[in-house]
């Protein structure tokens, strides 16, 4: 096994989805950018709008993230973090397999308790932000995923955010003990969780959350990571 570098030749390319107003907004992005700001990686962003990802590396991505680091593509958010702790061990993402195992296992919940449900306030609000030449693109594969119209799917949107707002209780059991997900510092599921929310404070006109959340400190924590990672004079409002 040959030894692993402790640093890139050069800056790594980050392909990132990007919507009219520039601002990225792929939760899957996201996550992988905090991975490399924890890192301290030199990181070059590129911006795609969704009809572009098939002209990169080929099209051997259907989806962002997309990295290139010198000749090496990687994509897929976790095939990346994994392929940055194998070669840039510095600065490890998880401390231990379990840590990592943990990460997995809050992906896997965070994915369907959460997101999913983020996605059904949002998907609308996520057509009217992108890019006009990607909107046709996007309203017809996720209708066509959907089996219904980008409207129908989030006509009751506000009927069900009290369901999102309930299914966000771990996370603040968790953080009322702890100041990250991590504990006493932020580790790769604050990253996921993190990126969740600044997908939707891309895009969604509806506060996610009551003004009165608990979860504030730990985004105003989270968003102010790594120089500020977060913080974008764009971002719609989360809570209200």
């Amino acid at each position: 096994m040959t030894q692993a570098s402790q640093a890139p030749k050069s800056a790594i390319k980050l392909y990132q989805l990007v919507l009219a107003n520039a601002r990225s907004m792929s939760p899957f992005v996201w996550r992988v950018n905090y991975a490399l700001a924890h890192k301290s990686l030199p990181v070059e962003t590129v911006s795609l709008g969704f009809t572009e990802i098939a002209s990169v590396c080929g099209g051997r991505f259907k989806t962002v993230p997309i990295i290139e680091d010198g000749a090496t593509a990687v994509g897929d958010s976790w095939d990346i973090v994994d392929y940055l702790e194998r070669t840039y061990p510095s600065r490890p993402l998880f401390a231990t397999p379990g840590e990592y195992a943990s990460a997995r296992f809050f992906d896997a919940w965070f994915t369907t308790e959460v997101l999913r449900r983020m996605f059904g306030t949002c998907a609308l609000n996520i057509h009217d932000s992108a890019r006009p030449e990607d909107r046709a693109y996007f309203r017809s594969s996720r209708e066509a995923r959907l089996k219904t119209t980008l409207e129908a799917f989030v006509a009751e949107r506000q009927a069900r955010l009290p369901q999102l707002r309930e299914a966000l209780s771990p996370l603040r059991q968790h953080l009322a003990r702890y100041p990250f997900i991590g504990g006493e510092a932020p580790n790769y599921a604050d990253y996921i969780a993190l990126g969740a929310f600044l997908w939707v404070a891309s895009v969604c006109d509806v506060p996610l959350l009551a003004a009165d959340d608990s979860l504030a400190p730990w985004l105003d924590r989270g968003f102010d990571l790594y120089g500020g990672i977060g913080r974008d004079a764009r971002m719609k409002a989360l809570m209200g």
